[in-house]
């Protein structure tokens, strides 16, 4: 085989394919193509025309605005989902050593990777858990979904599947692995195609697969892996609707704050903990109620913006097509990456094998480390306890200061103070990604003041200290500086961190006068003057020169920061009291009359000019009110017209600079000329939009909506985009995509003693805190879903995820019986809708919510048994429940009877009066009038005359509610997250406790004995008796009371009569055998010839039809030409 030679290729010389290499099917196409215009019928025409826009209007989503910002979004969360043994962490480290470079042994938690200039991803890997599916699928922008080739789908993925569809189907990508597994080609060609179609059908026609072939090195190959990252990364997510309304966080680290102290005395007390992660959603409140998913309700202590540990990349640094090795920037807090690995309470650093310092060749000791090893070298090189530090530290009053304050040592308050700082600082210093930014800029801008306390702290093993990047600067949202941030009217009220001024004249007043008074309180006012004057460079705020500064328009024009008289005093006010930082200022008499302007004043004689009607009608076409056609051949417009023909105020934008044209505006307006202006712009629209292009093709309606949310939203931005970032987090709340510290009190401390980082822990915020909230009476529509076996009962307990909310609750089903009441129902319906009511937490209409029998994975067969959307929140539904009510008659008179049996009392049956009864038989009636005895008792009247056997019911409805029963899933509260058991049947509690049924005596199955009913019997008149024909006369025949000759007489047979007759008895019974044999065949015999015959007799009748349609066929004929020769004549004579 191997010494056979190949055979050599032959190529195609004619054929389809020959054509078309050779181009010879190019000339053969003249005249019109038929495909290139439209159909020749216009019926075909008008149906594919609509076909096209029915098509096109499928593609068509309502517009949704997209409240993530562009400018730094939060990281992408791709879940990787599937059952066990599929291949999902090694599909995780294969993506995360595909985008970073980085091999994590363990994986543990979510990992964010920064796969592109304006893209970042979260990686987080489900586990095979109803409760982790559940949170998952409410918060992944991005799922692959991981299949098994070798074997198939399996229950979890369609269940995973059902969760995605009721909470907001996201982008979903398969995944098949362990194709090598099978071995033919053949076969493993059949399977992808089988598992596509198949995905297809749960999704849509087209979705996404990849296939992963095999594993090398602990990794599926990189070509594989690289197709399935360059599609991940260039995917579009749209926003989804609850997702677009809450704001959450998937938290990347937890960390315990509690005192260990407090902790040692009572394990069990509530913590407090502060949660990591990065913002998404919409905005969030500081005192936005959250809900944490296996937790419970929660309320937020307080919330802060941290730098960002995975920053995007920034222009300048990245100004190439390709990221650079540096910015392949990776933080998984939770996992082993660079020896560093975040515990709930503690920080572990991992150094492999013996620990020693490593140098270069040259003696450098610069050699690149891990992260692990950076912090044992940095403990390594401190040459002085914490108390040396604390006590060389320095301390500064203001964030603007320079010179830092002596302490004195000996004063306890100041040691106290200095003591409060450096526990900040040690701190902070534990956590290497968190800075204080005032300890950044206050400790280490005095190198040059203070040098030994500069370098006995920074002996680190660091050349200069290590500054994270940052996106954002810390906001603590504490009351007290709430209250500062909302009395600072503009930046410059914030105060600015001063870089780079190691000194200056104020160092040379630092002595005081007064000798009793500390030494940091000498000369502070002209401290903060000097301070003050130096950051004249930055931008001004015009609004606080203008309306909160005594300076004039001339100096403020000039770029005077102090009125020119109080340059003057500044001798007087220097000799003032030291302590007095807050002075009331003074009102000048004679600035009471200036003119609050930005412009110079003009003078009257320059305004003469414009009194000339002639100087008027030139420039008169350069204005909206003047004549349309006056300027089109004028050319010395062009100097007041800019591109867009809007008119430009050359003299204004000439008095003011150019970034502050904006804000120098007059501060008196006239509303008649604010409301004039406004008016004269909708009617400019209304012209545009009529006149401008009438023959343009409108745009339809989703373009206008799409144009409209998209022109809202930028108004929005703009409209929040001039205030400082801490007004703008009171008003607006935290932005999607920071990356921020949720602090939270009152925690379980389950949740800390046995959290699991593999486990996702999300924090999803209440979009209404005093709605979503509340408890109430909850409508919805739900549906059995089609796998689930079991019709679903009602009051029995259903687990449902609504919102970010997992609860179990007894839902009360209902069906509307023809808009006029709401009938409540035992068992779902088959395969239809039916209506549910049930207690528990309010939700939006439109939140689609699944039900569950059971959360546990023990539970066999299709886990998702219900799935609904949310239709109201109404405390004043009624569901009414049919009550039949039987009864039975006592007296009869005609049409009249007397009812017991039904009632209790008098007042039931006046309740009732009126209502409509019938009977078995139907014959109906209406209640009447209660009687006095016995007790419910009533008279009823009805179209015919009843019988005393006859069972009478009565057809009630009475109103019926949900029982209050809410009990929130805490899955996270357990050491094992899949034991949770909430409320169980009847059935269920006594076969785990392994009890017996009861039995109830009236319950257990008796033979039913039904006395015969006897009646009475029949009298005839003997008058009538005898006017009756003698056929129907009654035969009275008495019955004979004494026995007959042969009753009394007794037959003794002889032992020879007794064979005769026992022979005599065996014939007979040979006989009747033989004759019932006979009979059988006889009557097969005649079934047969019945058979037959009735054959003869069709296929006779048949003949017989035949001949008659024939006849009538022919008599028709006949007919009708006797009826044209009739006709003939007369057709042919002419009138005269």
């Amino acid at each position: 085989m191997e010494d056979r030679p190949q055979k050599a290729h032959r190529a195609r010389h004619s054929g389809v394919k020959a054509e078309k290499k050779s181009g010879k099917g190019k000339g053969k196409q003249s005249g019109i193509n038929e495909k290139a215009f439209a159909p020749k019928s216009g019926r075909r025409a008008d149906k594919q025309a609509r076909r096209n826009v029915e098509r096109d209007q499928t593609r068509l989503h309502v517009p949704l605005v997209d409240r993530t910002p562009d400018d730094e979004p939060p990281p992408v969360i791709v879940a990787i989902v599937g059952p066990p043994g599929v291949g999902k962490t090694t599909l995780m480290r294969s993506l995360v050593r595909r985008y970073t470079k980085h091999s994590l042994n363990e994986i543990k938690g979510p990992v964010t990777v920064v796969s592109g200039k304006k893209r970042r991803l979260t990686f987080v890997e489900c586990n095979n858990d109803l409760n982790s599916m559940i949170d998952i699928g409410k918060v992944a922008d991005l799922v692959l979904l991981m299949v098994d080739g070798s074997f198939g789908f399996e229950m979890e993925t369609f269940e995973f599947l059902n969760i995605l569809q009721a909470h907001g189907f996201p982008k979903v990508i398969g995944v098949l692995s362990h194709l090598d597994l099978i071995k033919k080609i053949a076969t493993q060609r059949a399977t992808k195609k089988a598992l596509k179609k198949r995905f297809w059908t749960e999704i849509y026609q087209g979705a996404k697969l990849f296939y992963l072939s095999g594993v090398i090195n602990g990794r599926y190959p990189d070509q594989e892996i690289q197709n399935l990252s360059r599609f991940i990364s260039v995917m579009k997510f749209r926003p989804l609707i609850f997702r677009n309304t809450h704001p959450y966080l998937l938290a990347d680290r937890l960390e315990d704050l509690t005192p260990r102290e407090q902790v040692r005395h009572d394990p069990k007390c509530d913590r407090t903990v502060t949660l990591y992660g990065y913002l998404r959603g919409t905005h969030l409140k500081q005192s936005t109620a959250v809900h944490i998913p296996g937790a419970g309700d929660l309320r937020i202590t307080s919330v802060s913006v941290l730098p960002d540990p995975c920053p995007l990349p920034t222009v300048e640094s990245e100004k190439r097509r390709k990221l650079t090795d540096k910015m392949k920037l990776i933080h998984a807090p939770m996992s082993d990456v660079g020896g560093v690995m975040y515990d709930k309470d503690a920080v572990y650093v991992n150094v492999p094998g013996s620990f020693t310092r490593r140098t270069g060749e040259d003696g450098d000791e610069n050699v690149p480390q891990g992260e692990g090893e950076r912090m044992v070298m940095d403990l390594q090189d401190v040459k002085s306890s914490l108390a040396d530090g604390i006590s060389k530290s320095s301390i500064r009053l203001f964030d603007t200061s320079v010179a830092p304050l002596a302490v004195d040592q000996l004063d306890s308050e100041d040691d106290g103070d200095g003591s409060d700082v450096s526990d900040d600082v040690s701190d902070d210093s534990g956590l290497s990604s968190h800075v204080d930014p005032e300890l950044d800029q206050a400790e280490y801008e005095s190198s040059d003041e203070e040098p030994d306390a500069d370098t006995q702290f920074q002996n680190t093993g660091r050349t200069s200290l290590r500054r994270p990047p940052r996106s954002a600067p810390i906001l603590p949202l504490d009351t007290e500086q709430q209250e500062d941030a909302a009395y600072a009217s503009s930046d410059s009220d914030m105060g600015e961190f001063d870089h780079g001024v190691p000194g200056g004249p104020e160092q040379e007043g630092e002595e005081d006068d007064d000798d009793n008074a500390p030494q940091w309180k000498s000369d502070l006012a002209t401290k903060a003057l000097t301070t003050f004057t130096q950051h004249a460079h930055r931008r001004r705020d015009w609004t606080k020169l203008i309306y909160q500064s005594d300076l004039t328009p001339a100096e403020i024009l000039a770029g005077a920061t102090t009125p020119a008289k109080q340059n003057t005093d500044t001798s007087e006010d220097l000799d003032a009291d030291d302590d007095e930082f807050f002075k009331v200022k003074k009102v000048d008499s004679t600035d009471a009359d200036t003119l609050d302007q930005t412009k110079e004043p003009i003078p009257s004689d320059a305004l003469a000019a414009w009194a000339d009607e002639a100087l008027l009608d030139s420039i008169r076409h350069l204005f909206i009110t003047g004549p349309s056609g006056a300027g089109d051949g004028d050319e010395s417009g062009d100097g007041y017209e800019d591109a867009t023909g809007d008119f430009e105020d050359l003299e204004g934008t000439a008095m003011t600079e150019p970034a502050d044209a904006a804000t120098s505006t007059p501060t008196t307006v006239d509303p008649e000329a604010t409301t004039l202006a406004a008016k004269k712009a909708a009617l400019k629209v209304k012209f545009d939009e009529q006149y401008d292009s009438p023959s343009a093709p409108a745009a339809d309606f989703y373009t206008e909506k799409k144009d409209e949310l998209s022109r809202q939203l930028a108004l929005n931005r703009a409209e929040f985009a001039s205030l400082d970032p801490a007004a703008r987090v009171l008003l607006e709340g935290f932005r999607p995509g920071t990356y921020v510290r949720i602090e939270l009190s009152s925690i379980p401390a389950e949740l800390v003693t046995h959290f699991d980082p593999s486990y996702p822990l999300i924090v999803g915020g209440l979009a209404a805190a005093e709605a979503e909230a509340r408890l109430g009476i909850v409508q919805v529509r739900v549906k059995r879903h089609r796998w689930h076996t079991r019709p679903l009962k009602t009051h029995d307990p259903l687990v449902l995820s609504l919102g970010w909310r997992r609860f179990q609750t007894c839902p009360l089903y209902a069906l509307d019986d023809h808009s006029i009441r709401m009938r409540m129902l035992k068992y779902t319906p088959e395969h239809a809708h039916c209506y549910a009511s049930f207690w528990g937490p309010a939700a939006l209409p439109g939140t689609g919510f699944c039900a569950f029998n059971a959360l546990g994975n023990a539970t066999p067969g299709f886990r998702v048994s219900a799935t609904g959307v949310v239709l109201d929140v109404d405390r004043t539904a009624r569901i009414m429940k049919k009550l039949k009510l039987t009864g039975v008659p006592y007296k009869i008179y005609k049409n009249t009877a007397f009812v017991r049996d039904m009632f209790t009392s008098a007042l039931e049956v006046a309740k009732f009066e009126g209502a409509s009864i019938r009977t078995v038989a139907g014959v109906r009636g209406q209640i009447k009038k209660a009687l006095p005895k016995p007790d419910g008792a009533f008279r009823a009247s009805f179209e015919d005359k009843v019988l005393m056997s006859d069972i009478i019911f009565l057809r009630a409805w009475y109103a019926v509610q949900p029982r209050r029963f809410y009990n929130p899933v805490t899955s996270l509260l357990l050491a094992d997250k899949t034991r949770w058991m909430g409320m169980r049947l009847t059935g269920q509690v006594r076969r785990d406790e392994g009890l017996k049924t009861p039995l109830s005596v009236n319950s257990t199955y008796k033979r039913v004995e039904r006395p015969p009913r006897r009646f009475n019997p029949l009298k005839v008149p003997r008058g009538l008796q005898a006017a009756l024909p003698y056929a129907s006369k009654p035969k009275m025949m008495r019955a004979q009371r004494q026995q007959t000759y042969l009753q009394k007489r007794a037959v003794v047979m002889e032992p020879a009569e007794r064979r005769a007759v026992a022979l005599l008895q065996q014939m007979r019974a040979l006989r009747k055998e033989q004759l019932g044999k006979k009979k059988e065949k006889r009557l097969e015999a005649r079934d047969k010839h019945r058979k037959k015959v009735e054959k003869a007799e069709g296929m006779r009748e048949e003949k017989e039809k035949d001949k008659r349609k024939e006849g009538m066929r022919a008599a028709g004929v006949k007919k009708k030409r006797e009826v044209e020769r009739e006709e003939g004549p007369r057709k042919r004579k002419r009138t005269p």
